[in-house]
């Protein structure tokens, strides 16, 4: 007879073996095991177990033959035991082994958490204590979750300490010294605002520079009452602030009754048309300005008008200095007519005002009728050809009293430097002559060189930047060898090359006037060097500085001018510039040495330029 039983594996009583103590409950696969060890019972087992909710099921066969109703009540036997039998613990030990370590990484988590938030989240007495601190001046420490805001308050903190702490040694500064040099600073309008204050009835500084401080148009609002009050300070400069014409209006206002400012100086600072006309205006009230620096502004015809304006009622300014600025023709012409009148006025710098040749024609015109005495004219960079050199001869010859005449970086080439050579020979006044940059050659060399014989007055004489090359150099080293006034004698870049120092060397040999001598970039070599330092050798009482930077001058050279200073024990040269050629360790050794010898022979001191 064949029937078939099916089991609950946990139905099946427990099998222990003869030595094996009492056991807790085993997990699923160990019960699996045990229960392979259990004797045969003739069942026939099926091909594979299955895991149904936790049990494991076995079907037995036998060669016994079971009724349909048998088969049935197996099968309710089944069910039953599946309802009856009781869930396995194991599963849900494997589920605690692995739940709770996260469990308790999270409560311990919490409770750190909770800590921190009692320790730094303040409650509300802590927030209403806070908000009463917060009123007071000093506010304590800030604390923030935020990243990094915390570093942020104590810094800006520390740097307002600091501020405050050079404003008050700036502020000493102004009370201590006569001179004093605050530019660059940066300290702003509410620096000048806490500065300000010890200007007022301040009786020491006399001298005060702002320059360059990030200084607006409200900040100058600090000098109210205090500029008014003060009657030491005679200089101010506020350049490089760009108070723009603001700014302008609101000085003026405070200075119109100052009586102490001699010199105010607002170069840089942003200053239009509009600005213009309020210091205008300041000008023709404000009897103690001597000097009004305007340069680097952007001052049209109309500002220059205004100032021009101004010129016919103020008597007490000296100079006016406008370089920079857009003046062009109509504002040299507007000057003209004001200097006709004008008797005070002795330096006037127009530099970079694209003035041309219509534009002097005019102003020198203004300046020959002239009732003052005019000593210094810079009308350079202004697109001057010979056509306006014509211009500016004729008030040269008409001259009594200019002393610093500036025609540099213009275009009057060999024809106006005649024109300006025969000028010469009828004045005696100038002693400053600057031809720089006009495209002179030899030619118009020659002819100022020869204006040198029988001109004392003339001590110097700037050529730098004109092509007169060796010829040039002949013509100007044959008339300086014995005669002339010449002191600073400056020919940089003007390609005389090694020949034109051979000539320019043999005129420090007889020469006993030239102090300052600048060749710089004029290509001399080795061999330009070696000329210039046979002259060394010879007993020169003049010569004190010399200029050779940027001459492709070697160790060769350097050599020659070494020996030439240890050789002369009189020699008067306290400065070599030699710095920008192709020197190497050795020709800079031998120099140094040469510098060491002097002084420890001569107690002299030379400044070598490597």
């Amino acid at each position: 007879m064949v029937f078939t039983s099916t089991l609950s594996l946990y139905s099946h009583p427990q099998v222990r073996l003869r030595n094996q103590r009492l056991q807790a409950p085993l997990s699923t696969a160990a019960a699996v095991a045990q229960f392979a060890r259990l004797p045969a019972l003739n069942y026939r087992r099926t091909c594979s177990p299955r895991l149904r909710f936790g049990s494991f099921v076995v079907r037995a066969s036998s060669s016994v033959e079971g009724t349909r109703a048998r088969g049935t009540g197996s099968r309710r036997v089944y069910r039953q035991s599946q309802a009856s039998a009781p869930l396995s613990s194991a599963p849900v030990k494997q589920i605690v082994n692995i739940v709770a370590p996260f469990a308790a990484f999270f409560a311990l988590t919490f409770v750190i958490w909770k800590l921190v938030e009692k320790l730094l989240v303040p409650t509300q007495k802590q927030l209403k204590s806070s908000t009463v601190e917060s009123q007071s001046p000093s506010q304590g420490l800030k604390w923030s979750f935020a990243a990094g805001t915390n570093l942020l308050s104590q810094l800006g903190a520390k740097i307002e300490r600091q501020s405050k702490q050079k404003l008050n040694e700036f502020a000493r500064e102004l009370r201590s010294f006569p001179s004093i040099d605050m530019s660059g600073r940066n300290f702003g309008d509410e620096g000048l605002f806490f500065l300000a204050e010890s200007l007022a009835f301040n009786q020491t500084a006399e001298e005060v520079s702002f320059a360059a401080n990030g200084i607006t148009a409200a900040g100058l609002r600090a000098f109210d009452g205090v500029l008014q009050s003060n009657i030491t300070l005679k200089t101010l400069d506020l350049s490089g602030n760009l108070v723009g014409d603001e700014g302008a209006k609101c000085l003026c206002d405070i200075l119109v009754n100052n009586s102490s400012i001699e010199k105010l100086q607002l170069n840089s600072t942003d200053l239009g048309d509009e600005g213009a006309k309020a210091i205008a205006e300041m000008l023709k009230k404000n009897s103690s300005l001597r000097v009004l620096e305007l340069n680097n502004n952007m001052i049209e015809y109309s500002g220059f008008s205004s100032l021009a304006g101004a010129l016919l009622e103020n008597n007490s300014i000296r100079n006016i200095h406008l370089n920079g600025n857009y003046g062009g023709a109509l504002g040299a012409n507007a000057f003209a007519k004001a200097l006709e009148s004008n008797k005070s006025l002795r330096e006037l710098h127009l530099h970079g005002n694209s003035i041309g040749d219509e534009g002097i024609r005019s102003l020198m015109t203004g300046l020959s009728s002239h009732k003052g005495k005019l000593t210094l004219l810079d009308i350079s960079n202004n697109s001057l050809t010979a056509k306006g050199a014509f211009h500016v001869a004729e008030y040269i010859r008409k001259s009594k009293s200019l002393l610093w005449l500036n025609l540099y970086m213009n275009d009057i080439g060999d024809e106006g430097a005649e024109k300006i050579a025969v000028a010469l020979k009828e004045n005696r006044s100038i002693t400053t002559l600057d031809l720089g940059g006009n495209n002179i050659h030899a030619d118009g060399v020659s002819s100022i060189a020869q204006v040198l014989k029988d001109n004392l007055v003339i001590t110097t004489l700037e050529l730098s930047y004109n092509p007169i090359g060796p010829d040039g150099a002949k013509a100007l080293a044959e008339v300086l060898k014995f005669h002339g006034n010449i002191k600073t004698l400056k020919l940089g870049w003007c390609q005389i090359g090694a020949k034109g120092a051979e000539f320019i060397a043999d005129a420090l040999k007889y020469n006993t006037t030239i102090s300052i001598l600048d060749l710089r970039a004029n290509g001399l070599r080795d061999e330009g060097a070696q000329c210039l330092a046979r002259s060394l050798k010879v007993v020169n009482e003049a010569l004190t500085s010399l200029d050779l930077g940027f001459n492709e001058i070697r160790d060769d050279g350097a050599f020659a001018i070494a020996q030439a200073l240890k050789s002369n024990d009189d020699v008067a040269v306290s400065s070599l510039n030699i710095a920008s050629n192709f020197l190497t360790k050795f020709g800079q050794s031998a120099l140094a040495d040469a510098r060491d010898h002097v002084l420890e022979m001569t107690e002299k001191e030379i400044n070598i330029f490597l």
